[in-house]
């Protein structure tokens, strides 16, 4: 993916009251993702875990943003081992040491709330633990990197360099985004680039800031169904995301989890 380029106008800044619908919206998400946790066990299916997602949001009285998006038939992503994202949940079963993305994206009152983590079904290997932490920790250096007139290429360099200073590889064929009331809006997010780079942040952006990493090379192919997107080298990958507003003083995370488990402890 070619470095995008943004232009102040093509962001929309938000009123400071615009915080309070974008926090409700991710706190539900964020739930939703606490409460599913517990049921990340061997032997359970994705599509399990999928269907307790949609009857949660239901029962909230919101909306999953993902039921008929683009043809999408489901409440979550769920992306095991060596997928990127966007993997759909169904018959598989979880078996020990399998790691996986859950990503959630709901609607409260028309804001959209946005987030994904990762869970261990059973003890993983020693590099798969590893790359969660260092996944975890390469979003929230990108966090610490967003104030007002830090820019975009702050946020994705911040990423990169403690991800490879690790040896691992930023996936660059997917992005954070804009968001608020609509799904994906500007800026682009990238999770690379080089600092001082890219549209400058300002106090009422919000985006959503979820970086993939890879054990291997950073390339990855779509399947045949036209949503699953892997590893090209089939080695693991790991994905954490929050949805942020921008604030007079750095960002304000939507999608916090309410249960302190977003970077659950992970058995040895």
């Amino acid at each position: 993916m070619n470095e995008v380029r943004q232009t102040r106008e093509s962001i929309r800044i938000h009123a400071p009251d615009d915080f309070a619908g974008m926090h409700v919206a991710g706190q539900l998400a964020a739930t939703i993702l606490d409460e599913v946790g517990p049921m990340v066990q061997p032997g359970v299916t994705t599509g399990a875990l999928d269907d307790f997602i949609r009857a949660r949001i239901e029962a909230a009285g919101a909306t999953s943003a993902t039921i008929g998006y683009r043809g999408y038939q489901h409440a979550s992503c769920i992306s095991v081992n060596h997928v990127v994202c966007h993997g759909i949940p169904g018959d598989k079963l979880l078996t020990n040491g399998d790691i996986l993305n859950i990503d959630v994206t709901v609607i409260v009152d028309g804001w959209y709330g946005d987030t994904s983590r990762m869970y261990v079904a059973g003890t993983p290997s020693v590099k798969a633990r590893r790359l969660i932490e260092v996944t975890h920790d390469s979003l929230m250096k990108g966090i610490e990197a967003v104030r007002p007139g830090a820019t975009f290429g702050d946020i994705g360099a911040a990423i990169q360099q403690h991800a490879e200073s690790h040896r691992m590889s930023v996936v660059r064929d997917f992005c954070g985004h804009g968001l608020g009331r609509v799904f994906h809006a500007p800026p682009n997010v990238l999770h690379y680039g080089k600092p001082r780079t890219g549209a400058v942040l300002e106090e009422g952006m919000f985006f959503t800031i979820e970086p993939m990493i890879n054990l291997g090379r950073p390339e990855t192919k779509v399947l045949q169904d036209e949503w699953t997107a892997v590893t090209r080298d089939k080695s693991l990958s790991a994905q954490f995301e929050h949805s942020i507003g921008v604030t007079a003083t750095g960002a304000e995370i939507f999608t916090l989890s309410p249960a302190g488990t977003f970077f659950p402890p992970i058995a040895t």
